[in-house]
């Protein structure tokens, strides 16, 4: 079984919100083409990232939890994680958004960007020589700013109360990768590349480049599904 771990971790991340997107009070399998659009664009940027960190030993895999196959230094368990869990919460956030007024969260926008900010630039300014975390509030900074200030999107309270909603199987996923549960980690970090303060095993930073990654899949699957009810 050690070999289809990672793969196993992917489809047990989507299959429950595949099967509940059949749903005919749903119907999220019509918008499946839509969203591998909007994933894929989100995902090339990434990828990219992730292409650089494996090349640099920023961060490695064990490959004796995969399959076995790579593509330009990934396992394809790696290049499927996003999609799968990009799916996961592009769909939660749909679903928490039709079925329940989130619109109190707007309020929140302003005090989530600065706060935000504040706490990622003394990060980044005390810790500047890890390249993992310079580069995650890096890109989540410019996200949420562009977000708020040049896109001018007033969902972001509602999407960071979505992700704060995600994190049970945030902590699931990533608790698995990054050594929970089973003998050694999936996905290994150079310690002088972090900041070496973990969440059980996880990396704080991950939480971080997940939050950025969410509110840009949300952002591009809402521009490309603009015109849909």
């Amino acid at each position: 079984m050690m070999p289809y771990t990672y793969i196993l971790i992917n489809f047990f991340t989507i299959i429950i919100c595949f099967v509940a997107s059949f749903d005919r009070r749903i119907h999220f399998n019509k918008l499946f083409g839509k969203f591998l659009l909007s994933s894929t664009i989100v995902a090339i940027p990434f990828i990219a990232w992730d292409i650089w960190f494996t090349a640099k030993g920023v961060w490695w895999f064990d490959l004796n939890y995969t399959l076995g196959f790579k593509i330009a230094g990934l396992p394809i368990e790696e290049w499927l994680f996003f999609y799968c869990i990009p799916f996961a919460c592009v769909f939660t956030y749909y679903c928490l958004e039709k079925f329940f007024s989130l619109a109190w969260a707007t309020a929140l926008n302003n005090l989530i960007v600065f706060t935000a900010f504040i706490v990622l630039g003394v990060v980044g300014l005390l810790y500047n020589e890890r390249i993992y975390t310079l580069l995650t509030v890096t890109v989540t900074i410019t996200t949420l700013f562009y977000l708020h200030f040049i896109a001018q999107k007033e969902w972001i309270g509602k999407a960071s109360f979505v992700y704060l909603v995600l994190m049970p199987g945030f902590f699931a996923v990533n608790g698995i990768l990054t050594g929970s549960f089973i003998p050694s980690p999936v996905v290994n970090y150079n310690p002088g590349d972090f900041l070496g303060v973990r969440m059980g095993t996880i990396p704080v930073e991950d939480a971080v480049y997940g939050y950025s990654q969410f509110l840009l899949n949300i952002y591009v699957f809402k521009k490309i599904t603009k015109n849909e009810k």
